[in-house]
């Protein structure tokens, strides 16, 4: 069966930006993998780092169960994630245990480093898949076939000091939006943490919020993710889509990128 790797840098990243475009690839027949790089162990005001890494884990775990995905375990504690060869190898393990034909993963301009660093070690091991003489940690045989990446919507759909960012197409996720809240759900060692550090007072309300925004460039759909394919070379053929393919009947164009 075709294989999707969700590459993301925190628990809960995943259920926030990509997790309706998951479970629709996998009522289609895809196989699902699920990989957090940081193990969240910053992200309370009450846990130590050990309790609230154990605690994110056993989150992030019930979460890929429920969508259902292959859980691939945290590398790096949070705000730790650097791009070094050792890093590298650990992720680009990842995708060659996957055999992905698609990865999706952050944007490559955030508004946190962590999510930028995640997205270049995704897109730099996706690169290795089929390079004999990169060696993974631990050794995994490379692949040949094709490995398309898309990039999700950044935090707020633009840069950092405000320039906006569209994506290409969005994914219609109506139908699954519920069952999408109840993932991010699961991560309830966040609600406090979001609240007092980012201004969320409610993660899955803020959650539903940026999916109608995303709905609103296609202008079709009440919930959406946006995807952004990136360029081809390394990676896949120059026409290669699999997930405009895939979900064809959920995909909806962005009228301004057709101009």
């Amino acid at each position: 069966m075709p294989t999707v790797l969700a590459i993301a840098a925190h628990p809960d990243d995943i259920e926030f930006v990509m997790a309706g475009t998951l479970m629709l690839l996998a009522e289609r027949g895809w196989t699902v993998h699920y990989f957090n790089l940081a193990d969240g162990s910053r992200g309370s005001l009450k846990l130590d780092p050990v309790t609230c890494a154990a605690t994110r884990l056993a989150e992030a775990r019930a979460a890929a169960e429920r969508l259902p995905a292959v859980f691939h375990g945290p590398i790096f504690p949070d705000m730790e994630i650097a791009y070094t060869q050792p890093a590298l190898r650990k992720v680009a393990a990842v995708v060659r245990q996957a055999r992905a034909s698609i990865v999706l993963t952050h944007s490559p301009i955030d508004y946190m480093l962590d999510h930028e660093i995640a997205c270049q070690l995704a897109v730099s091991a996706a690169f290795c898949h089929g390079m004999p003489n990169f060696q993974t940690d631990p050794p995994v045989e490379p692949y040949f076939e094709p490995v398309t990446i898309y990039h999700a919507q950044p935090h707020g759909n633009s840069t950092p000091t405000g320039e906006p960012i569209l994506p290409h197409f969005v994914v219609d996720i109506g139908e699954v939006i519920s069952r999408k809240r109840e993932l991010l759900a699961l991560h309830a060692s966040q609600l406090e943490w979001l609240d007092s550090s980012q201004g969320m007072s409610e993660f899955t309300a803020t959650m539903l919020d940026a999916s109608r925004t995303v709905a609103r460039f296609a202008g079709r759909c009440e919930f959406a993710e946006g995807w952004r394919r990136r360029k081809h070379w390394g990676f896949c053929g120059p026409n290669d889509d699999p997930l405009r393919v895939a979900l064809a009947d959920r995909v909806l164009e962005v009228p301004s990128r057709l101009a």
